[in-house]
């Protein structure tokens, strides 16, 4: 059995309790990893508030910081088949989908290794003629960042990126269900060379760990991703310290089908957009919406294609779908699907756990046109299930789309550039793909709003969230300030 450490101020260390990580492709225990408690969180919280001033860090130039990023970058390419490995061993995430995000992950380090030295004030036009009035950007402090085990590698990328870049540091606490990945990462900081404190790497359980670090006095920002109901916790916690955060909190994205699309070039993008990662990301795009004229032509097109994706062990290059994370993700998959079809959805493919070792659940289309407000229509599954609504009129699919209080991503697809424009000024989401889904570039910020969350990851707009503005005022006269108290 592998056995994982944290890595904390500079160095790697056991933790003051450990727990076992299960294989999801076999349901069994393959790794013994570190479980932070109080006494860890305050230890690297505590790491990092001393190197955010330490000279070693502070004193570094913005393009000093660059370099540094620049290094982790190549790091993390050189690596990429490692942490792809162990990625697809702690998650069950399939090996052709860890292996190219993760060498894409390096473009992410290198992005904001750029973007180091160009984090820049300004000069403001003031309307006193003798004073100069300019704004700095200055790094915020202490960063908790909280990421969840899915695509953990990218999640922290757009965090640990532009933090550093910004000059705070950092404690990240990577998820207790398949941390690995994140933990060995930390080698590859403590190889890029930067101070002792900056870059801090633990892994625990919420209201020991987490609920900790997000409290935690010495902490001035938090960047979580997560669900709405832990996002809740993560303020409240903060109720005290009164730290700034950005959170990340996922959807139920609407994947809207016009009936003059390309339905084939439709169909693909949304098999890829359910069904890959085995329908555990953010941005899935859970809703079709599809017009009722071509609804079964698409559906017929979906479900050959879903029937046909390839499911197995995840480290199998010709895998297309692997496990669930977990047992009990499958469990409320199971249940929310049985609960949609008792109330009138139709399963059109999938929906049938299969025998054998494993969190397997297979690619599942539930035709909810009949029963719109259906469990499965509104709750973020996180799994390979798509629910299915037809419309008549344009705005029946706006009103499709915008019926959820998530707005994190959307899919529009029409070979009408003006009804194009039309959805996305409509849609109410951080993002609006057209005639493509689920694609991401370290220069694209990544967000939404309402349960979906606040604040931007990705792009300028992420270096920003890290930074503070401050005020300068500077007196250019020679004369004496006048006494205050005599009128003239």
């Amino acid at each position: 059995m592998q056995r994982f450490q944290h890595y904390i101020d500079g160095a790697f260390s056991d933790a003051e309790a450990t727990f076992q990580s299960l294989d999801p492709a076999t349901g069994q225990p393959w790794a013994e990893m570190p479980e932070a408690r109080e006494g860890d969180v305050d230890r690297a919280v505590t790491a990092a508030h001393r190197a955010f001033d330490a000279p070693e860090w502070a004193g570094l130039t913005a393009s000093a910081r660059g370099k540094l990023l620049y290094r982790l970058a190549d790091l993390i390419a050189e690596a990429a088949p490692r942490l792809a490995e162990l990625e697809t061993r702690d998650t069950g995430k399939i090996i052709r989908e860890t292996s190219a995000q993760i060498a894409y992950v390096a473009e992410y380090y290198r992005y904001y290794a750029g973007l180091a030295d160009k984090i820049e004030g300004a000069h403001l036009p003031i309307d006193k003629p003798d004073m100069e009035v300019w704004l700095r950007r200055e790094p915020k402090g202490v960063v908790a960042a909280i990421v969840p085990w899915n695509s953990q590698l990218f999640l922290s990328a757009v965090k640990i990126g532009p933090a550093l870049a910004a000059g705070c540091t950092i404690v990240v606490k990577a998820s207790e269900d398949g941390p690995a990945p994140l933990l060995e990462f930390a080698r590859l900081v403590h190889e890029a060379g930067f101070p002792p404190g900056v870059v801090n790497i633990l892994t625990g359980f919420g209201p020991r760990c987490g609920a900790i670090l997000t409290a935690h006095p010495l902490v001035d920002h938090i960047a979580f991703t997560g669900g709405p109901d832990a996002a809740r916790h993560v303020i409240r916690n903060s109720a005290e310290n009164l730290a700034s955060a950005s959170l990340e909190l996922g959807g139920k994205s609407p994947f809207i089908v016009f009936a003059d699309a390309d339905l084939e070039s439709a169909a693909n993008a949304q098999i890829a957009g359910i069904f890959a990662a085995t329908g555990q990301s953010c941005v899935a795009g859970s809703r079709l919406i599809v017009a009722a004229e071509v609804k079964d032509r698409f559906l017929a097109l979906l479900a050959k294609k879903a029937e046909a994706v390839a499911i197995g062990t995840p480290q199998d290059m010709a895998t297309e779908v692997g496990p669930l994370c977990t047992a009990r993700q499958r469990a409320k998959i199971e249940e929310v699907v049985a609960a949609s079809v008792d109330a009138g959805a139709t399963l059109v493919t999938g929906g049938k756990t299969p025998e054998g070792q494993g969190f397997y659940y297979p690619p599942t289309i539930l035709d909810c046109s009949a029963v719109p407000d259906a469990p499965a229509v509104g709750t973020e599954l996180f799994g390979p299930v798509l629910s299915v609504i037809a419309f008549d009129t344009e705005e029946d699919a706006v009103a499709l789309a915008n019926s959820t209080q998530y707005g994190l991503a959307s899919g529009v697809f029409t070979r009408d550039l003006a009804r194009a424009h039309r959805m996305v000024r409509r849609i109410k989401a951080g993002i609006v793909w057209i005639n493509t889904y689920r694609a991401v570039s370290p220069v694209a910020p990544f967000g939404g709003h309402g349960l979906s969350g606040h604040g931007r990851e990705g792009g300028i707009a992420a270096v920003l969230d890290y930074t503070a503005v401050k005020t300068v005022w500077l007196r250019t006269s020679d004369d004496p300030i006048p006494d205050p108290f005599i009128m003239r």
